[in-house]
């Protein structure tokens, strides 16, 4: 289907059309996703109150809507359908049709009675990839909600997060929710390249738990190979040393020493070249085996510098740095070239702008999120025309 781009560069999802039914975050994440990659976003809401995030604030913009939606819709198109109403619903049903890729979170088996379920969407447009996004997946959980938060809990991140004897911590973004819109891009993308050989869609499912069990990477793999469970050990690494936060003159400073010669890197930098021959200290095993001790040697030399004075020294040699704030780490970033803000308008919140860099498909200059059912007009008259009509140019 013919449509119309007005960018100089080309952008490797130009002419892909991704209609995005889902709410809150893992979902709108990977479309955003999707829409930096040159994909024509259409974001579908509710009438009146709109995508859940709309009012999950403060902070909220200058007109009222709150940062967090605006944090995962950028580049999209608005669309308002009440699904209950029959007009709406055959509009829905007409945008998955003409759409390559399809985005929901609906709980699993609820958009069947709107003719919007995989089965149904693929019947009707059987080059279509449908991802839908859940809690607990489409068996036994699937009547039940998936929050990121709840999911921190029972997917065991909680379990290992915080110190020692304290209490249980979530991270502090909703990470679940972010590592599971990068499973679902991963996966959407896949099945675009299998329908460019092929011709055929399919379903891309992916659920919260599933993608936080897969993100513990070495911790679950540590319980598989002993049968033990980790526990929280703070900032430190269970199986690197030192590897975490050491206390220095007025903060501290994160090292993060991957192997034997950056310790002997850092023990040279401390003054104190004698601890890399040390026998507790030779190997990674044995610092971590004598980690208390080790700490207490590095700290009683970092004492004479604080954690920048440190990160000046010693990042040549051994990764470290102070442990920023927000601001903070955008103005390292800023400093070190990598442009990670993007402005998307006067009175509009910028955005974090996109982590890929393609040398051949640009990522796309972000827009600015869409107000509700900003496009709805427009797209509406699209949907009742003929469907060879290019898709008509964002206002």
């Amino acid at each position: 289907m013919p449509r119309q781009h007005h960018r100089t560069a080309p952008r490797a999802l130009d002419g892909v059309l991704v209609a995005d039914f889902s709410r809150v975050l893992a979902g709108p994440l990977a479309a955003a996703t999707l829409a930096d990659l040159g994909a024509e976003v259409v974001k579908v809401e509710r009438p009146g109150s709109g995508d859940d995030t709309r009012s999950w604030g403060p902070p909220f913009a200058d007109d009222g809507t709150a940062a967090y939606f605006d944090a995962a819709n950028r580049s999209k198109r608005g669309l308002a359908l009440d699904l209950g109403d029959p007009e709406d619903a055959a509009a829905a049903r007409e945008l998955a049709r003409r759409a390559d890729v399809l985005i929901e979170n609906f709980r699993p088996g609820s958009l069947a009675k709107y003719g919007l379920d995989p089965a149904a969407t693929l019947a009707a447009n059987p080059g279509l990839v449908h991802c839908t996004i859940s809690g607990f997946g489409s068996g036994a959980g699937a009547a039940l909600p998936g929050y990121d938060f709840v999911v921190q809990a029972v997917g065991g991140l909680m379990s290992i997060t915080g110190e020692p004897g304290g209490a249980p911590l979530k991270a502090g973004v909703a990470l679940v929710d972010v590592l599971t819109a990068k499973d679902a891009a991963t996966g959407i993308l896949a099945a675009l390249r299998h329908r460019d050989r092929t011709g055929a869609g399919q379903t891309v499912e992916v659920n919260l738990l599933s993608s936080l069990l897969a993100s513990l990477v070495n911790q679950a793999s540590g319980y598989l190979a002993t049968g033990r469970d980790p526990g929280p050990m703070g900032n430190r690494h269970p199986s690197i040393a030192p590897y975490e936060t050491l206390a220095c003159r007025g903060g501290l400073l994160a090292v993060a020493v991957g192997n034997d010669r950056q310790f002997r890197a850092l023990a040279g930098a401390l003054g104190a070249p004698e601890l890399a021959a040390d026998a507790r200290f030779r190997r990674n095993r044995d610092r971590v085996r004598n980690r208390t001790d080790l700490v207490q040697e590095l700290e009683d030399r970092l004492v004479a510098d604080t954690p920048r004075g440190w990160a000046e020294r010693l990042a040549a040699a051994v990764p470290c740095g102070p442990v920023n704030t927000v601001s903070e780490a955008l103005e390292l970033a800023t400093r070190l070239g990598l442009d990670p803000i993007a402005q998307v308008g006067a009175g509009r919140i910028p955005q974090v702008a996109s982590p890929l860099r393609l040398s051949g498909t640009p990522v796309t200059q972000p827009g600015p999120p869409p107000r509700l059912d900003e496009d709805g007009t427009a797209l509406r008259t699209w949907l009742s025309g003929p469907e060879d009509r290019p898709l008509p140019p964002k206002l």
